[in-house]
């Protein structure tokens, strides 16, 4: 089958192939030439085209070929298909179902958990587990069982399952025609001025960054994407907000929320890991790292999710509790404002 899933974006992803850490008696060495000692059949023709596309990284960060490898570098070679893309190992992890029957499942996706293989995570994600779990999941249109839409590691809340090949199509198609109803519950840094708003803006990835999303205003560069915000609580120098989705693109809220100069807190890939409003006083700091602490992830939580029910065509609608690691954040929050009177500020 060859379902248009747009939430999925495969060619939007890049996926670990090779990576190597330089020793510390390396002598300084152009990378084409150091990754065609390592890895077999390489030709350097092939990585001086992985370097201009943009899929070697040194540190985390895009290199051209002729860069020089030095001790202790961290070389990674992502390319845009799995490595291991028709392999999926049974795996024994706990799933938290909210709802199943016959065509499909609900699942309450905890933070930490990969939804599927990729980006050196090969083992211990969502997909082996539902391999573990259920047998003969329908496959989407990138061979992966069940997968209908797919949610961040470090996010966490709902994520549909089709257990038939018809409920992977029909829950497809509401994805791709935008009649699914997704909500996520996020923590932004700053005051977010209007009580409600509407960002729109084509993503694609950045052009210096490829492990970021990024927004184009060249309607001919990346795919369109639409996220509707409201505010549900201020405290000051955080914002807590709801998005609504119309589409589903890689890093969508991310990358949106970043753009109007609100990055989700504690969201290390967009700068969400600094401190970005408040106070310089060492106890401001302090808070801030508590915060971080108490919520070691980006502050994104996939809350409810709606659809049509692929067998008796009855609109289901399921909606999620905060995750603790948030709650005790926000709760924190809560209580800074109070005592300190940030509820005023105007970023």
């Amino acid at each position: 089958m060859n379902n248009n899933i747009d939430t999925i974006d495969l060619e939007d992803e890049l996926f670990e192939h090779f990576r190597f850490e330089v020793p510390k008696g390396q002598t300084s060495l152009r990378i084409d030439k150091y990754l065609m000692s390592l890895i077999q059949n390489a030709t350097r023709n092939k990585i001086q085209t992985a370097a201009t596309e943009g899929n070697i990284f040194v540190n985390d960060a895009t290199v051209k070929s002729n860069y020089k490898v030095k001790a202790n570098d961290v070389v990674r070679v992502m390319l845009s298909h799995p490595p291991f893309e028709n392999r999926v190992d049974p795996e024994d992890i706990p799933l938290d179902i909210v709802y199943e029957d016959a065509t499909l499942l609900l699942i309450n996706k905890p933070p930490g958990l990969v939804v599927h293989p990729g980006h050196g995570n090969y083992t211990g994600t969502l997909v082996n587990a539902l391999a573990f779990h259920f047998e003969n999941l329908p496959m989407n249109s990138s061979e992966r069982p069940g997968l209908v839409h797919r949610i961040d590691k470090d996010t966490s809340g709902l994520l549909v399952i089709a257990k038939t090949e018809a409920a992977m199509t029909h829950l497809a198609k509401q994805f791709e025609a935008k009649t699914s109803e997704r909500e996520y519950v996020a923590l932004v840094w700053g005051n977010v001025a209007e009580e409600n708003g509407t960002i729109e803006g084509n993503l694609a990835r950045h052009l210096k960054d490829r492990m970021q999303m990024a927004v184009f205003a060249d309607p001919e560069i990346g795919k369109p994407a639409v996220t509707h915000y409201k505010v549900l609580e201020r405290f000051g120098y955080v914002t807590l907000i709801s998005c609504q989705l119309e589409t589903g693109r890689t890093h969508q809220i991310r990358a949106h929320l970043k753009h109007i100069g609100h990055p989700l807190f504690n969201d290390e890939r967009y700068g969400g890991h600094l401190i970005l409003k408040g106070t310089t006083f060492t106890k401001y700091k302090q808070f801030i790292d508590n915060c971080f602490k108490a919520l070691p992830r980006q502050a994104l939580h996939a809350k409810t999710l709606g659809f049509v029910h692929p067998t008796t065509k009855e609109m289901m609608r399921f909606d999620t509790e905060l995750p603790q690691d948030f709650q005790d954040c926000i709760e924190k929050w809560r209580g800074y404002s109070k005592s300190h009177g940030t509820d005023q500020e105007q970023e």
